[in-house]
Parts: structure tokens; C-alpha cells; sequence
């Protein structure tokens, strides 16, 4: 049996982008946190580095608290650190404002559990900058020369961009010194590669001659074709590494979190006043789960403070009753 760890996120954090967000996992320990080495990355500050992990007993998986800052909580009831906790298909755990749902089905794990781990958390990042109007998209950019200001997205992984002055190719540039087919850019998951394709001036990355097969374009490097000049960018990638630099945010301790609703809810009628929430993926991103904080009842008196006072106005009533006849009878 395989244990399925599905991320509950909103529908409005980019839900229409694709489905489901999960890992399907069979391992005997998995961490769950915000640091790049654990098996389940939630880029989330209210998730500690390394704050929960599951363990498999025979055919039992058991949740421990890694002593985290924000605590981890099986349904509503919060873990002792240390303390292991009997897991059944079905449960929802929280680990900081982050709501995750288990399946305990049989499955096939991930063949490759870190690099999923990764391309999970770089959709989490994106859907939460695309939900707040930013595009999380990973592009090529012109930055200097004839073709200055043309970029070109990478949004599949795997897939080789052509670059040249050929009108069938990804992206067109006008340079005529530029091969009809000049170079090659794949991008797999938030690493970028370069390949020259034996056009007749080449390519340089950073003053290297770039070869005919797949070289790594490192963050920061200029790749030079002709005149022109071109630099990648990855917002989403950017994001992740910020959040998962930054220290751990700790929670109010009267901060309500309820888990999203498997279907969004109608849109009500009349407009009403949202409840207050709190950033999830760092000023860069929306939240992937919602949020509501306690807050104090606003103004007006309640049925119990008017009968307090209409009692004490009677108190000072009488007492001034009594200091009138003392005074009479003196």
C-alpha cells in the first residue's frame, strides 16, 4: 500500500491550471516541512524547515511532530512533539495553515521523489502568483540587441525551443546574422539547458563557446546569439527559493484555519464582507489554503452590560436617597 498526500488548496489559487495536488509516496519515514531536502515541500512560512513526518509500522503509518514552531494537528486536535499518532485513509492533517488529505490505496510511487517533491512545490508557488495576477511563467528574454524587448515561454518541460530566423521557429529573431535553426532551449523543471544546433556564428554563454549538445544555463548567465542578447527567468523558481530562505512565521494562537471546501461555494447575492487573512507564500504569492483570524466582537452593547448598568444607576440612586434623609433629619 502507498500513501497519497494531497494538498488542499483553494479553487481561486489557480485550480483550473490542473487538477489535483498530490504525492503518491512508499517510503518507511517521509518529511514534511519547507526545506529542499524533505520528501513533501510546502512553500508555506507558517511551515517549519522540517516540521512533521509520517512513518510507516508494517501496514500502519504513524504522524510525529518534528518540533515544529506552529505545531502539526491530526483533524483539530494538536500532536505532542514526538508523540506518533495512528493514521487512517481519509484523515487531514495540518502542518502550520496547511491543510493535507491522506490516502492509503494502492498505488505507484514516484520514481523519482525528490524531483517531484520540487515540481510540486514550484505549481503551489505559481498557482498562488498566478491567483494574484502575476505571470509565474518561465521565459526566455531579449534584453539587448536588434531583437531587444521578444521573449519566449517554456511552460512545457522537456521540450526543445528553437530560436532562429526561420518563421516555423519558438521564437523569430530578425538578427541576420542568426541561422535559419540556430540553438536549442529545454527547460526541465526550474533548470534550463542550451544546445547549438551548427549554426554558422554560434553561440556564447557568458564568453563560452556553447556546443552541439545540452549545456546546464546557469541563473545569471547571458547568452549571446549575434547581436542579441538573452537572459531566462523563472518567477516561480525565484519565489520558492525566497520562501524557502526565509525564518518561520509564527501563527497568532487565536488564528482559525478551516480546511477548503472540496467545491467552491456560491457566489452569494449581495456582496459580504470577507474574513481577514494572512499571507501564505511569502508578499510574493496568494496563499495555497485559506485562512481566518479570530477577531474581537465590534462595538455596541450586549444585554449584560445594559443590566450592569441600569443596576449601578440604581445604587447611586438610593444612596443619594439615603444622604437626603440623613441630612433632613440633621
Amino acid at each position: 500500500m502507498a500513501l497519497t498526500i494531497v494538498v488542499l488548496a483553494p479553487a481561486e489559487a489557480g485550480k483550473e491550471d490542473g487538477g489535483e495536488l498530490s504525492l503518491t509516496l512508499d517510503a518507511p519515514r517521509i518529511i514534511i516541512g519547507r526545506a529542499e531536502g524533505c520528501e513533501v515541500r510546502l512553500p508555506d512560512t507558517s511551515v517549519s524547515h522540517r516540521h512533521a513526518s509520517i512513518r510507516q509500522r508494517g501496514a500502519t503509518y504513524l504522524l510525529l511532530d518534528e518540533g515544529s514552531d506552529n505545531g502539526t494537528y491530526l483533524g483539530k486536535t494538536r500532536i505532542a512533539p514526538r508523540t506518533a499518532m495512528p493514521l487512517r485513509s481519509g484523515d487531514r492533517i495540518r502542518v502550520g495553515r496547511v491543510w493535507l488529505t491522506l490516502r492509503i490505496e494502492p498505488a505507484v510511487a514516484r520514481a523519482a521523489p525528490a524531483a517531484a517533491a520540487k515540481e510540486l512545490a514550484l505549481e503551489l508557488v505559481a498557482r498562488g502568483l498566478a491567483a494574484q495576477g502575476e505571470d509565474p511563467a518561465p521565459r526566455v528574454v531579449v534584453v539587448d540587441g536588434p531583437d531587444r524587448g521578444r521573449a519566449l515561454r517554456l511552460d512545457a518541460s522537456g521540450r526543445p525551443y528553437i530560436l532562429g530566423r526561420a518563421k516555423d521557429t519558438d521564437l523569430v529573431l530578425d538578427d541576420p546574422d542568426v541561422s535559419r535553426r540556430h540553438l536549442a532551449i529545454t527547460r526541465r523543471g526550474d533548470q534550463f539547458s542550451v544546445q547549438d544546433l551548427g549554426s554558422r556564428t554560434g553561440a556564447l554563454l557568458d564568453g563560452a563557446q556553447v556546443p552541439q549538445f545540452d549545456t546546464i544555463w546557469r541563473p545569471g548567465q547571458v547568452l549571446a546569439l549575434s547581436g542579441d542578447r538573452l537572459m531566462f527567468e523563472h518567477p516561480a523558481a525565484e519565489a520558492l527559493a525566497e520562501i524557502e530562505r526565509s525564518p518561520c512565521e509564527p501563527l497568532r494562537p487565536d488564528a482559525v484555519f478551516d480546511p477548503p471546501s472540496p467545491e467552491p461555494p456560491p457566489a452569494p447575492s449581495t456582496p459580504t464582507p470577507s474574513p481577514a487573512s494572512t499571507s501564505t507564500l511569502s508578499p510574493l504569492a496568494r496563499p495555497p489554503v485559506s485562512v481566518r483570524q479570530a477577531a474581537p466582537q465590534g462595538g455596541g452593547w450586549g444585554f449584560m452590560e445594559a443590566l450592569i448598568a441600569l443596576l449601578a444607576l440604581g445604587v447611586l440612586a438610593l444612596s443619594i436617597a439615603g444622604l437626603m434623609w440623613l441630612l433632613g433629619r440633621g
